[in-house]
């Protein structure tokens, strides 16, 4: 029989995605896979249940049926980042193979209890920065959503327009926005700064990117300081020690005082983000900035951010957004889908998904729990357990039933 792949609805508070579009689960269906969605599923994201069912896909009618009558369970949060839906964990059955986001590197005991059911868990969020793994990065398809949507936040929030206007009540001078992190969410933000008409400056801890800014039109700012290990191996910037950030934050006062709009993207995996901008620079910002901390998060690059709230410090509004790609649901979904897709794809073999890693880096650095304990080293040291140097486990692979 086909392999069993649900969906059911995402149950997170304002999380209004959902893991598989209808062309998406269309193509897994011709692909071989029995495709099982929630009623309702995608809805909030603009796709209706018939749009599915126009595509072979089962309509189930509830959450429990999905969950038992699937092999593999695709979400946009898993239990790791969907904590409070404590609910799901009766459903899930040994050997049962669950794809999504997990929050796997915050140390919690979310993944761990979810081990505890004898589940496999491949953790989207780990996927490598490989050429191989490029269609399958959920990270930089949610940011390039959240570089996009910040600076529209921004722009409503600023009490000026964007661009240069030449008009007979005379002339509108450009609002100044300072990016900062010119990862895939700030080179969008950049992008879309631009689209906007403003004078857009964009400042990374990583050297290599400045012909990226330069290309996209803004301006890069060069602080003076030594940035040498700045990026690792897959591209991501590393964390500095406190010494460097005080000086990146006196540095870079002069330049934020003299813009309109900061927007941070800041943020190192698995690690609270750096604080960036201090309460000083926030109250050295004109009357009427406005900074938006797309690493809100993991905490903030703001000292004066609030996660999910926006704070007023010195007449400067400080915008705290989380889970932002959820707020653009139907392209979030449509990526996502994507990604979710095309990783699926990749690790079913003749009606079988295998979680044996063997010499595939996209399966060994994305399988988080399988046989009831987490097995990836880097979430065992988020946990704070002993990283295991013995032989790998054997081959598991679920298939249908």
């Amino acid at each position: 029989m086909s392999l069993k792949v649900g969906v059911p609805a995402e149950t997170y508070p304002e999380e209004s995605r959902v893991a598989l579009t209808p062309e998406v689960a269309g193509t897994l269906s011709r692909n071989g896979q029995r495709v099982l969605v929630q009623a309702g599923a995608g809805i909030r994201a603009g796709f209706r249940d018939a749009a599915y069912a126009e595509r072979g896909v089962e309509i189930v009618p509830d959450r429990t049926g999905v969950f038992e009558r699937s092999d593999v369970v695709l979400q946009v949060r898993t239990h790791g980042a969907n904590p409070e839906n404590e609910e799901d964990l009766a459903l899930i059955r040994p050997g049962q193979i669950l794809i999504g986001m997990s929050d796997s590197l915050d140390g919690t005991q979310a993944v761990s209890r979810l081990a505890q059911t004898g589940a496999t868990l491949f953790a989207m969020e780990l996927m490598p920065r490989i050429t191989r793994a490029q269609s399958m990065d959920v990270l930089s398809s949610m940011a390039t959503v959240a570089g996009y949507k910040g600076v529209l936040l921004a722009a409503s929030a600023l009490p000026r327009m964007f661009p240069l206007l030449m008009t007979a009540a005379g002339t509108v001078t450009p609002a100044r926005v300072l990016v900062v992190g010119a990862g895939v969410a700030g080179l969008q933000a950049i992008a879309t700064a631009k689209r906007l008409g403003a004078v857009v400056l964009s400042y990374d801890i990583r050297p290599t990117v400045k012909e990226q800014v330069e290309s996209l039109g803004a301006q890069f700012v060069e602080l003076g300081l030594e940035t040498a290990d700045a990026e690792d191996a897959g591209g991501y910037a590393t964390a500095q020690k406190d010494d460097f950030y005080r000086r990146q934050q006196a540095a870079m006062a002069d330049v934020v005082a003299d813009c309109d709009v900061v927007i941070t993207t800041a943020a190192v995996p698995g690690k609270a983000a750096p604080v960036l901008i201090t309460e000083q620079m926030v109250v050295g910002m004109s009357a009427g900035s406005v900074i938006v901390d797309l690493a809100a998060e993991r905490g903030g690059n703001c000292a004066c951010t609030k996660p999910g709230d926006t704070v007023v410090v010195g007449d400067v509004r400080v915008l705290g957004p989380v889970d932002l790609p959820a707020s653009v649901p139907f392209h979030a979904s449509q990526m996502y889908s994507h990604n979710i897709g095309q990783f699926v794809d990749h690790l079913v073999r003749d009606g079988e998904v295998s979680a044996d890693a063997g010499d595939d880096e996209i399966v060994r650095e994305t399988l988080v729990a399988r046989d009831g304990r987490v097995v990836h080293p880097d979430v065992l040291e988020a946990l704070g357990e002993p990283v295991e140097t013995t032989q790998p486990l054997q081959p598991s692979s679920t298939s249908s039933t």
